[in-house]
């Protein structure tokens, strides 16, 4: 555990220097991050996405990536050092088994990183949101923190085997939270997911 910590911390580290200085790695902060564990709802425009927010985030992440990304050996075992699980998309088990997943890292007490439009844009304009993420949240009676980055879709579009030196900003917005008895009142997803779309746009356009 001691040895996984450390080239956790290793890789961090490295990658964090890489973006600073080839694509000046920006963090903004609505506010303090609490001390207890959360979920992290980003937009996702490129395969960056999961490595610049892993090394802006003060704890270790835990999220799932497609089984695909695992095959090149070395981008596989750095974004798997860097908390990545694999989880196959062709079936509504795998989906399920997913969300399991996220649920045990949260009871763990790990904080989780999800995309919540389910796929990477194409074209860098956020995707309609799916709900898995308020399903966690309602579940776990955990807060989500939205998050957006900006920049990583010019620096490495989907098709892009290339980093351009563009300029990545990661906006850290206020939490999403509710108090723990209105996780389990009727229409609380839906309020999850309102307040979620209205905070990403926000930060969008921020």
């Amino acid at each position: 555990m001691k040895l996984d910590a450390f080239f956790y911390g290793v890789v961090k580290y490295v990658f964090r220097v890489i973006f600073l200085i080839y694509n000046r790695l920006f963090a903004k902060w609505a506010e303090p991050l609490p001390e207890g564990n959360v979920i992290i709802a980003c937009n996702h425009v490129s395969f960056l996405d999961p490595l610049v927010v892993g090394t802006l985030f003060p704890r270790r992440l835990r999220y799932f990536a497609k089984e695909e990304l695992f095959r090149p050996f070395l981008f596989g075992r750095i974004i798997r050092i860097l908390g990545a699980v694999p989880v196959s998309r062709d079936s509504n088990a795998a989906a399920a088994s997913a969300l399991k997943g996220l649920l045990r890292f949260l009871k763990e007490g790990s904080d989780v990183l999800i995309f919540p439009e389910g796929a990477r844009s194409l074209d860098g304009k956020m995707l309609p949101l799916e709900s898995g993420v308020a399903v966690v949240a309602s579940h776990a009676q955990t807060p989500i923190l939205p998050a957006f980055i900006s920049g990583a879709y010019e620096a490495m579009p989907p098709g892009s085997a290339l980093i351009k030196p563009t300029k990545i900003t990661v906006k850290f917005g206020k939490l999403i939270t509710l108090a723990p008895e209105a996780y389990k009142e009727k229409g609380a997803r839906e309020k999850i997911m309102a307040a979620l779309e209205k905070a990403l746009k926000e930060l969008e356009s921020a």
